[in-house]
């Protein structure tokens, strides 16, 4: 599979084509705007400029993420949440620490990675928890069960590399966005390429610590 594309939310104003106009650079100030602009090292002030409209606008199509007309939505904000976690990922403790392997599911950022003795093994990739009414559970588990090509038996949906830890719910890929939709049923949803990896990497009885709480979308 290619690389996705991530479909930031713009407003309705600005969707493309909407009354006729094409947006090129958006003039909006997005939820994400201040940090975005932290990220970029752009002035800090939490208002969309031209100059800022170009630098977000760089930094999405680099980042397959459209359309990049440099409105910081919430899709914007949640790639530079990831990137920031990429470089110290449990700089906070959260999890665990161990001899074995520990899969890290943060809720709060929406990522999950591996670590062992300290060192990550697996870096932070972004998921997607379950939609409202259907959070994923928290709580420290086992993977107890592991299906390549599983077909799930409730929603008749593919679930490849599927990783159960805890009852049905399993960390496992999806063929659309993990930024799209509201959340899923309780899984914890990875992009295809990033669940082969980690099914490359794991096995039975691996530790996984599920913490914090998903936001609004």
């Amino acid at each position: 599979m290619g690389p996705v594309r991530h479909i930031e939310l713009v407003p309705r104003s600005e969707v493309q084509g909407e009354g006729g106009a094409k947006v090129r650079c958006s003039t909006s100030t997005g939820p994400a705007q201040k940090a975005v602009e932290e990220f970029l090292e752009r002035q800090p002030d939490g208002t969309q400029s031209p100059e800022d409209c170009q630098a977000i606008r760089s930094f999405q199509r680099a980042h397959q993420i459209e359309p990049a007309t440099g409105f910081a939505g919430p899709v914007t904000g949640a790639m530079v949440r990831l990137l920031r976690a990429q470089k110290d990922p449990n700089h906070d403790q959260r999890c665990p620490e161990r001899t074995v392997r520990v899969v890290c599911v943060d809720l709060n950022r929406q990522i999950v990675w591996v670590q062992q003795d300290g060192e990550v093994i697996f870096r932070p990739v972004a998921v997607r928890s379950g939609r409202p009414t259907m959070e994923t559970r928290t709580g420290t588990y086992r993977i107890y069960w592991r299906h390549k090509n599983h077909i799930s038996s409730l929603y008749h949906t593919p679930m490849p590399f599927a990783q159960f830890f805890d009852g049905g719910e399993a960390l496992h890929g999806v063929y659309d966005d993990v930024y799209a939709g509201s959340g899923s049923h309780g899984c914890i949803n990875l992009q295809w390429e990033d669940s082969e990896k980690l099914w490359g990497l794991l096995d039975r009885n691996d530790l996984v610590y599920v913490w914090g709480h998903k936001t609004g979308v």
